[in-house]
């Protein structure tokens, strides 16, 4: 399991597009009004949210990208979110982020579980519980 503990400074090559980091079902989170469309759109829709509270310098957040993506094609019951921790800084302070990639699960906008570092097996282990705690109806 890989986690990113500190921002590290900015450099010119931080300006690269999240093509690495979003695809497949991933919505990209960019202001605080668009986190709340897409809770409210969940809560309408009864979808669990996974929001990745990542950042485009960590190694470990590039490395789990690919996955996340393939998990948002797999399972279209939940809905995938991607924060930039560097772009929404104040928002991401408000969910006490202290480490890349950290993983919220929520329903109704509150949270059901979260998971710190890119530790695939776990991931996936915690997206098995949450959807076999759900009735079949919502699945």
């Amino acid at each position: 399991m890989g986690l990113c503990l500190a921002k590290r400074n900015h450099d010119a090559d931080d300006d690269e597009p999240h093509i690495e980091l979003t695809g497949g079902n991933v919505h990209l989170i960019t202001t605080k009004e668009g986190w709340d469309q897409k809770l409210s759109e969940a809560s309408r829709d009864g979808k669990i949210v996974l929001a990745n509270f990542s950042a485009r310098w960590c190694g470990p957040c590039k490395q789990i990208a690919p996955y996340y993506i393939e998990l948002s094609e797999n399972y279209p019951s939940l809905m995938f979110l991607l924060i930039d921790v560097d772009e929404l800084s104040d928002f991401s302070a408000s969910w006490e982020i202290k480490a890349t990639p950290t993983f919220f699960f929520l329903r109704d906008g509150q949270q059901l579980d979260k998971l710190v570092g890119a530790n695939k097996p776990e991931l996936q282990k915690k997206i098995t519980a949450i959807l076999d705690s759900l009735p079949p109806s919502a699945k």
